[in-house]
C-alpha cells in the first residue's frame, strides 16, 4: 500500500470500499478538528460535501478517540461499509486520517477534483504509533525570509509525513523576522539587510537588492493556530547571545560598546560565525526579558529555544566591562559568562512554566537541570546530556542537517558540506548506542534542520528537503530495524507511488535521476566536503 512512514502493523484483505456523494463524516468528541480538516482537504480533492452523518448510516467515516490506546497511537478500519479511525487522543485520530488520505492515491492531495475520478480504500486493518514524541524540522527564515504562505504550507507537509514539532528559527544575524512591540526597530531596521551573498560565504557572487521582511504577531498568531489544528508544536528560536547582530543593529546598546562602534554595525549581508555578539550587561538581559515576554504571549509551547550556538568569545575577552562581569559574578572564564547568560533565562523561563532549549553549545559552562539540548554537533553533545539528565533532541548536523548537499555529482545546486543521500538518512539512527536504557529515556525524538544560507527561495527548501525528509519521518515515527538492517529497496518502492503525493502537492524535490535543469545553479560556489561524515 505504499505508506509513508511505514506503519507498525498492516492487514490486508480482498476488496474495496468505495466512496461516494453519499460519504459522510460522524465526528466522536475531540475528533471535530480532523472532520473539519478532512472537508477542507478530502472534500476539495474529491468535491464531496462530506457531511455530518451518524453511525447506524452506512458510507460513513467514523472518527473517534478511544481510551486504551496511546496518545498519538491510531487504528484504521476499511470495511466493506464504512471506515472507522480510532485514535487515543484527537492527534492520533489525525494521524490516522493521513494515513486514509494516502490509501486513497495521489490525487487525494490535490486541491480540486479531477475529472472522471473515482475514489476507493482498500480493505484492510492498520495499527499505528510513533517511536518518539518529537518529530520535528527546523526551518531558518531569518537567512532568507520565507512569507507566510509559504510557511502553512510546509506546516501541511510536516502533517502529511506525521512530524509533530516545528522549530521556527526567527532570529539571526541576517534578519529578525517576528514584530516585537515594545522594540519596534527589531523589524523596522533588523528584518532588512542591503544585499546578500549568493552561495557560500566565500563566494564573489552578491544578489545586489534588499532582502527581507517579518511576521506580524497576528502573522504568527495564525502560524500557531494553523499549526495546533494539524497537532504541531511550534518552537520558536530566539538566538542568544551569538547570532545577534540583526538585534544589536536595531539597538547598539546591545553589543559590546566598548570594544567595537556598534552604531556602525548593519544587518549582515553574508553568512558565517559572527564576532558580534551581545553584552553580558543587566541592560542586555532586561531587553531580552522584554523580547521573550511578548514570545510567550505569542507561542504557548513547553519548549522555548535560545540557540546558545556559535557565540566568539573574543569581544567578551577584550570587553573591560565583561571582564568586570566574570569577576563580579566569581566565574572562570568566557565559557562559564555564557552558561550564566543562558542559565539566567532558563531560570526565568522555568519561573514562567516553560522550558528552555538550547544547542548543545549551552553544555559549556555548566547547564541548569531543567534545560533541553539540541545535540548538532554530532552524537557527543547529546550523549554528556542525557548522561547528565537532561533531556535531548537528536539532530547531528553530519546526519539530518538537509541543507547539505544530496549527491557528488557536479549538477548539485551550490553544494555544502558532505554528501548525505536519501539512503544515508534512512539509516540515521537517533539513539546513541552508547546510552543505557534510563539514559536512552532522555532522547525525546529527532529534527532534521534546513538552514537556508543557500536557499533563497521556496523551491530551493523544497529540493533541499525532499524525498529526504520523507525517509526521515519514516526514521522519526516508524519501529525500523538496526540501521544496516533496514530495508532501503523496500523505503524507495513505497517511495515511488510518494512522488506522486509530492508531485499532487507541487513539491520541487530533487528526482531519483538527479536535478531538473531548472534546479541546478551552474557557476555558484559551494563548499562541498568530501568523505564520510565524523560519526563523533
Amino acid at each position: 500500500m505504499d505508506l509513508i512512514p511505514l506503519p507498525h502493523r498492516t492487514e490486508r484483505a480482498e476488496g474495496f470500499f468505495e466512496l461516494g456523494d453519499g460519504f459522510g463524516i460522524e465526528a466522536g468528541p475531540g475528533t471535530e478538528g480532523t472532520a473539519r480538516w478532512l472537508r477542507a482537504t478530502l472534500g476539495a480533492a474529491t468535491g464531496f460535501a462530506l457531511p455530518p452523518k451518524k453511525g447506524d448510516e452506512y458510507d460513513v467515516l467514523h472518527l473517534s478517540v478511544r481510551s486504551g490506546l496511546e496518545a498519538e497511537e491510531y487504528r484504521l478500519v476499511v470495511a466493506p461499509h464504512g471506515v472507522h479511525v480510532q485514535g487515543g487522543s484527537p492527534a492520533g485520530v489525525f494521524w490516522g486520517a493521513q494515513t486514509m488520505l494516502q490509501l486513497l492515491g495521489p490525487d487525494a492531495f490535490r486541491r480540486a477534483p479531477l475529472p472522471g475520478r473515482t475514489w476507493r480504500l482498500p480493505l484492510t486493518e492498520i495499527r499505528d504509533a510513533p517511536r518518539f514524541r518529537w518529530r520535528g524540522v527546523m526551518l531558518d527564515v531569518a537567512r532568507h525570509f520565507m512569507p507566510k504562505d509559504g510557511v502553512l504550507r510546509y506546516l501541511d507537509l510536516l502533517a502529511a509525513h506525521k512530524l509533530n514539532v516545528f522549530h521556527f528559527h526567527l532570529t539571526d544575524d541576517q534578519g529578525w523576522r517576528v514584530e516585537i512591540r515594545k522594540y519596534p526597530r527589531l523589524t523596522e531596521v533588523g528584518s532588512w539587510r542591503a544585499r546578500t551573498k549568493f552561495g557560500h560565504r566565500a563566494s564573489p557572487l552578491w544578489e545586489e537588492k534588499p532582502h527581507g521582511g517579518h511576521y506580524t504577531q497576528d502573522d504568527i498568531r495564525e502560524i500557531v493556530a494553523y499549526a495546533a489544528e494539524r497537532h504541531i508544536t511550534v518552537v520558536p528560536e530566539i538566538d542568544v547571545p551569538g547570532h545577534s547582530q540583526a538585534a544589536i543593529a536595531a539597538y547598539p546598546e546591545l553589543g559590546n560598546t566598548d570594544v567595537v562602534d556598534t552604531a556602525a554595525l548593519s544587518v549582515w549581508d553574508t553568512w558565517g560565525i559572527n564576532p558580534n555578539v551581545l553584552a553580558p550587561t543587566d541592560n542586555t538581559l532586561r531587553f531580552y526579558e522584554g523580547v521573550f515576554e511578548e514570545v510567550l504571549e505569542l507561542f504557548p509551547s513547553e519548549f522555548i529555544h535560545v540557540g546558545g550556538d556559535e557565540c566568539p568569545k573574543d569581544q567578551w575577552r577584550q570587553s573591560p566591562a565583561a571582564q568586570e562581569r566574570i569577576r563580579e559574578l566569581g566565574l572562570k572564564d568566557e565559557d562559564e559568562l555564557q552558561a550564566w547568560f543562558i542559565g539566567h533565562f532558563d531560570s526565568w523561563l522555568t519561573a514562567r512554566g516553560r522550558r528552555l532549549i538550547g544547542w548543545d553549545e549551552i553544555l559549556e559552562g555548566g547547564l541548569a537541570k531543567g534545560a533541553a539540548v539540541s545535540s548538532w554537533r554530532g552524537y557527543a553533545g547529546g550523549v554528556a546530556a542525557a548522561r547528565a539528565g537532561h533531556d535531548v533532541v537528536m539532530c547531528p548536523e553530519q546526519q539530518v542537517y538537509l541543507d547539505h548537499r544530496q549527491d557528488a555529482g557536479a549538477d548539485e545546486p551550490v553544494p555544502i558540506g558532505f554528501v548525505r543521500t536519501l539512503e544515508d538518512v534512512y539509516r540515521f539512527e537517533p539513539v546513541p548506542a552508547e546510552l543505557t536504557p534510563d539514559e536512552a529515556r532522555h532522547v525525546l525524538g529527532t529534527q532534521a534542520n534546513l538552514w537556508t544560507e543557500v536557499m533563497e527561495d521556496r523551491a530551493r527548501v523544497d529540493y533541499q528537503a525532499f524525498p529526504r525528509l520523507a525517509a526521515f519521518a519514516e526514521v522519526a515515527w516508524s519501529g525500523l530495524p538496526a540501521p544496516a538492517e533496514r530495508d532501503f529497496a523496500g523505503f524507495e518502492r513505497r517511495l515511488a507511488a510518494h512522488y506522486g503525493r509530492l508531485d499532487a502537492l507541487g513539491v520541487a524535490y530533487r528526482p531519483p535521476t538527479g536535478p531538473r535543469p531548472w534546479q541546478r545553479r551552474p557557476g555558484v560556489p559551494g563548499r562541498p566536503i568530501d568523505g564520510p561524515p565524523p560519526n563523533r
